[in-house]
């Protein structure tokens, strides 16, 4: 056993309803895939060799002074609400404080059957694991609010989705893994003592500096929008789409989690949908916005008793608060769309500006990534930039290039501080369906981890230049495309 886990569980000690004390059911031949020993160290883990890391992250071995639990929430899925879900899959081991003065969860995801299962068998498949591991860690290098992977195992069982499947187990570490649905579970039963409990939890954990405010669980709502806001906002910014943002795929934290269906967008089109679960498009790329914002409703009705004993007065100050995400998130993405197309100041006309160009971008059926990496290029001094969007551009590029030089000449920065400014804001590497597909197939019928290894290397560095890996800039060919994603459940 590893020294030095030291677990500090503070959901584990709420009240009974909040959960399910259960172990994780032990797997017949777990070998360890990956562990991300960086993470490792940043929460303080200790360990000698990697000896004992299979046993333990396939939940065969269960670390001194961990306490499993599974989670209740609720949620609303595609819309339609499900008073029951829970942790059906998923076992909290604990909690660490990180090196940093962080608490975080350590969650076991595939580890077995809960009190949540339902009819499932609470086992993962590997391909979901390893999309779910690279897809997470990607996020996490190219700087937005994410859970993270920590270690990841095959199970030496099958698992049968249709098939016959490798089982696998991914071990996810998050600041918490408390959702709008939780709150939604509780609120759901009447039960506002536990909703009060549940608040007052997410502030001491997530928001103390709201412990004095005047209206905290006003705040609270406030605080929990706003990093919705951004969060989106920094989806977008790299073309992420999520595929499932239902209500218990809501973070109160603010971090991206749950890595079923999503992708990166390739071709720039805002009604892009890859979730085969998502037949009307509802969390389409350029819905996601206006999702968030439906789920800080739902949320805000979770604790209105909280906000105002009055229902009016409670439903006119949560309303306003819902109202503000528009607001915050419009403000965060001009900001990063300044920052993609190379602006430092501020005009009112520069959301038009890079408008313009997704405008040209979808006409030309452009890639989202590769436009923006140009656009870079462009932005030295002498530079081209009639190729931005690809070999035929339509005629009123010209236009375009025009109009964003003379808003460059505009701002203060030289020619080569503006590229490497934007260099930092658009990524070259981005996780790319086909390729994480590729992975999947190389591991799942072949054994062969070598793909998934060197994909996680590449994308832990996607703002930078790496020669040699070239290939990986590449949008896929015509035969490569994968259309659809699935939730892996």
């Amino acid at each position: 056993m590893p020294p030095g886990w030291a677990f500090s569980n503070s959901y584990a000690g709420l009240p009974p309803r909040f959960f399910a004390r259960v172990d994780p059911v032990a797997v017949a031949d777990p070998r360890l895939i990956k562990f991300n020993g960086a993470l490792a160290a940043e929460l303080g883990l200790e360990w000698q060799d990697d000896s004992p890391l299979a046993a333990i992250f396939a939940g065969n071995v269960v670390p001194d002074g961990a306490e499993p639990i599974a989670t209740a929430y609720a949620g609303h899925q595609f819309g339609q609400f499900v008073p029951q879900l829970g942790d059906g899959r998923a076992i909290l081991l604990g909690e660490v404080i990180g090196r940093d003065g962080v608490r975080r969860d350590i969650q076991l995801k595939g580890s077995g059957r809960t009190p949540f299962s339902r009819s499932g068998d609470g086992r993962a498949a590997l391909g979901p694991v390893l999309r779910e591991y690279l897809v997470s860690e990607s996020m996490h290098s190219l700087g937005i609010p994410t859970t993270r992977s920590l270690a990841a195992v095959t199970t030496g069982e099958p698992v049968f989705r249709g098939a016959r499947l490798p089982g696998a187990v991914v071990t996810r570490v998050a600041a918490s893994h408390v959702r709008v649905g939780t709150f939604e579970f509780f609120a759901a039963r009447g039960d506002t003592d536990a909703v009060r409990l549940l608040a007052d939890y997410v502030i001491d954990r997530h928001y103390p500096q709201l412990k004095s405010a005047d209206r905290p669980y006003l705040e609270l709502l406030a605080a929990v929008t706003r990093r919705q806001a951004s969060l989106i906002a920094d989806w977008m910014r790299v073309g992420f789409i999520h595929g499932v943002m239902n209500t218990d795929n809501t973070t109160i934290s603010g971090e991206t989690i749950d890595f079923g269906p999503c992708a990166f967008m390739d071709v720039y089109d805002p009604a892009t949908v890859f979730s085969s679960i998502d037949s009307y498009g509802r969390y389409a790329y350029g819905n996601q916005p206006a999702m968030a914002q439906w789920n800080m409703a739902r949320f805000a009705e979770t604790i209105l008793t909280l906000i105002d004993s009055d229902t009016q007065r409670a439903v006119d100050a949560a309303s306003a608060v819902v109202t503000s995400f528009r607001e915050h998130f419009e403000a965060c993405w001009i900001a990063g769309l300044r920052r993609k197309v190379g602006l430092v100041t501020s005009e009112e006309g520069d959301a038009a500006l890079a408008g313009a160009l997704l405008d040209l971008m979808q006409r030309a059926s452009a890639d989202y990534t590769l436009t923006f990496r140009r656009l870079c290029i462009a932005a030295e001094a002498g530079a081209d930039a009639e190729h931005i969007l690809g070999a035929a551009p339509p005629p009123e590029l010209a236009q375009w290039i025009g109009q964003w030089r003379a808003r460059l000449a505009r701002d203060p920065q030289s020619p080569v501080d503006r590229a490497r400014s934007m260099r930092a804001a658009n990524p070259a590497y981005i996780p790319r369906n086909h390729r994480i597909e590729a992975a999947i197939v190389a591991a799942t019928e072949q054994a062969d981890f070598g793909p998934f290894n060197e994909m996680l290397d590449v994308w832990s560095r996607p703002y930078e230049e790496q020669p040699g890996r070239e290939a990986y800039l590449a949008p896929p060919l015509p035969a490569e495309r994968v259309l659809q994603t699935f939730c892996g459940t």
